[in-house]
């Protein structure tokens, strides 16, 4: 349903799972939101599963329950109760010195959700919101001053908003047009990303192998229509091992799959498609500009190798849902400096922190350096040991 006033609160340009998500925490708490995005979103899709996934921490489901998102979701979940930790080589047992958490005592670590089966239920729940217009296929052109932001809509009306949020993802011209500088750096790595079907279940077990390469994750998955264990997989390979693979007749693809995922499983089959990205990281030097709001992609991109991108976009969109809310519920402008200075000051220091994390671990862990492997494999091994540090590493993969 749409709105008759062309004033918003609050104007979000890309609705990726992090833009979506945002509006619809601020729709659902009452605010007035407008959402443009190029691509067209219609109320709910089908789409053939493509093998691609998300790992959705404790506080991410939160927040997607929050938004009235999570209970829309049309194909279930798959609980992560239990993370490996190990060191190896391809085509080599992993070592016998090993780190495993499980959650008999905090509940799931996470829950992997389909990429297709979050769409639908953000799609669904962005056209159910009342006070929430969404513009799409469309357009914005933004200008901001001191007083409001003025967006005009290709093929629609102009509108007035009390903040901007520009969540269009690493290209964000919305950051460019603000001059927001950004800091990058670019890994010689590719992560290639596809789901199997295993002979074996995987019993909610996720595997995290390091490899010279780098990581190899196994994620359990829920049930899919003729495959009862699927797990999605994620890992990173050296640009020319990746674009090697990426060509590989799919017989030849799984036999990579499996030399570095082991027995554990039994027999593999690939199902849906691959994906191959380049790996970099980026991270812009503010977040807010004159009534503008970086949120997601478009403020920070790390390493893949803790899976923790997406809940980081989701801890923005808790941080700014809640300065703006709480500056509407007391009568405050939420596009006040003072409110995006607060937003801010709470998620660049978590942002800066698992940037450096990832970066560290990628360069510690994708190596062949024989005396890194040996001090990295004592590690995780002592820590398997530590019960307190064991516990402050689940506390950190939940997003708690």
């Amino acid at each position: 349903m749409q709105v008759s006033s062309p004033l918003f609160d609050v104007c979000i340009v890309g609705a990726g799972p992090v833009g979506a998500t945002l509006a619809c925490r601020l729709a659902s708490g009452g605010a007035r939101v407008a959402v443009i995005d190029r691509a067209p979103l219609p109320p709910m899709e089908h789409p053939d599963f493509d093998g691609r996934a998300y790992a959705v921490a404790a506080g991410s489901r939160a927040l997607l329950e929050q938004s009235g998102v999570w209970d829309l979701l049309p194909q279930p979940s798959g609980a992560i109760t239990a993370i490996r930790v190990s060191d190896g080589s391809v085509g080599r047992p992993a070592s016998s010195r090993f780190l495993h958490f499980d959650t008999t005592e905090t509940g799931p670590f996470g829950w992997m959700v389909e990429a297709r089966s979050l769409r639908v239920a953000l799609n669904a729940r962005l056209h159910a919101l009342p006070n929430l217009q969404l513009f799409a296929p469309a357009e914005a052109t933004v200008t901001r001053t001191p007083d409001g932001a003025t967006i005009a809509v290709t093929n629609g009306p102009t509108i007035q908003a009390k903040l901007v949020v520009a969540a269009e993802g690493r290209t964000s011209p919305l950051r460019d047009a603000a001059h927001i500088p950004v800091t990058r750096a670019a890994y010689n790595q590719r992560g290639i990303v596809c789901a199997i079907a295993h002979e074996k279940p995987h019993n909610g077990v996720a595997l995290e192998h390091f490899l010279p390469a780098g990581p190899f994750a196994q994620l359990p998955m829920a049930p899919t229509p003729g495959h009862p264990h699927v797990s999605a997989v994620v890992w990173t390979e050296r640009s020319a091992t990746a674009d090697r693979l990426a060509v590989l007749d799919a017989p030849a693809y799984t036999r990579e799959v499996a030399r570095r995922l082991g027995p554990h499983l039994g027999a593999i089959q690939l199902v849906g498609r691959r994906w191959v990205y380049n790996l970099s990281a980026l991270h812009a030097q503010r977040y807010t500009d004159i009534r503008l709001a970086l949120v997601g992609d478009a403020a920070h991109g790390i390493h893949p190798i803790a899976g923790q991108g997406l809940n980081l976009g989701f801890r923005d969109v808790i941080a700014l849902s809640d300065q703006v809310l709480q500056a509407l519920a007391t009568g405050q402008d939420p596009g006040a400096a003072s409110i995006l200075t607060a937003y801010q000051r709470r998620r660049r220091p978590d942002n800066l922190a698992m940037l450096a994390a990832t970066d560290a671990l990628d360069r510690l862990f994708s190596t062949d350096n024989p005396l890194i492997r040996t001090a990295r494999t004592l590690g995780i091994a002592a820590v398997h040991r530590m019960p307190a540090l064991k516990r402050a590493f689940v506390h950190a993969a939940m997003g708690a």
